[in-house]
């Protein structure tokens, strides 16, 4: 009896770890995926793919993508997302509080949601002359720094696929070869900059995080770039101490 209890536990374990490793394939897919795509991608066999997934549609998790084109993350997810959005702004607060107490400079809270850096929380700097973004507006990932930030933590092609859709979007004719070195960069130092390029007058410094479900964050400090020079070692130096505790909080 024993023996079948743990060969069970074992077959459960094995079915939620498939299951994740299908939800994370969609997740991460900008469109919907055929169960061929999927078992390409996971290393699983078709059939097991297709039983998996019709199980998870039962429960809402995945669903029909439009016109046909395979698979996507259903609607009971966002209810997970929603919640753990929450988690992540309410554990993140005082790490942003921390930051504008130490520069007296704003500090920012976004995740990259599809193609962009959606803000979900921001503490403003003390200093007459400061930079404000709202809650919900969306940033592009090429010329920022939180953007950046999360471009680098991607598979390289993954992200190229990413710069280049946006450029192609914006009619941009960009330096590809740059930008991967700029991705490159931060990488190494952990540190993601904007001077000037996405809005004139304001630069800004930032890093990237992944949540408990591996959903890409990034705190950033954007200020005028009047005093950028002159603040760039005090926010680097606060912001690589509030990465070190952002990422110690998610180890946890």
């Amino acid at each position: 009896m024993a023996e079948n209890e743990g060969k069970n536990d074992k077959s459960g374990i094995q079915v939620l770890s498939r299951a994740a490793a299908i939800l994370r394939i969609l997740r991460d897919s900008q469109s919907g995926m055929s169960l061929g795509q999927i078992a390409s991608k996971t290393g699983l066999p078709r059939s097991t793919v297709q039983r998996i997934t019709a199980a998870l549609a039962d429960e809402g998790f995945v669903l029909n993508a439009p016109d046909g084109r395979g698979l996507r993350l259903g609607p009971e997810l966002s209810a997970f997302a929603g919640a753990a959005q929450y988690n992540v702004v309410e554990y993140c607060r005082l790490f942003l509080t921390e930051l504008t107490q130490k520069t007296g400079e704003t500090a920012d809270l976004s995740v990259m949601r599809g193609v962009g850096m959606t803000f979900l929380d921001q503490v403003p700097g003390t200093h007459r002359l400061t930079t404000l973004s709202k809650v919900d507006e969306v940033f592009p990932l090429t010329t920022t720094a939180n953007g950046r930030s999360c471009l680098a933590e991607l598979p390289r092609q993954e992200a190229i696929d990413l710069i280049e859709a946006e450029w192609a979007r914006n009619g941009i004719n960009g330096d590809l070869a740059a930008l991967l070195a700029k991705l490159d960069a931060i990488g190494k130092v952990g540190l993601a900059y904007d001077l000037d390029e996405h809005s004139a007058g304001i630069s800004a410094i930032g890093f990237a995080f992944r949540d408990w479900g591996g959903t890409l964050h990034a705190i950033s400090v954007p200020l005028p770039s009047t005093r950028f020079q002159e603040m760039k070692a005090t926010v680097e130096a606060a912001l690589l101490v509030t990465r070190r505790d952002v990422t110690n909080l998610i180890a946890q």
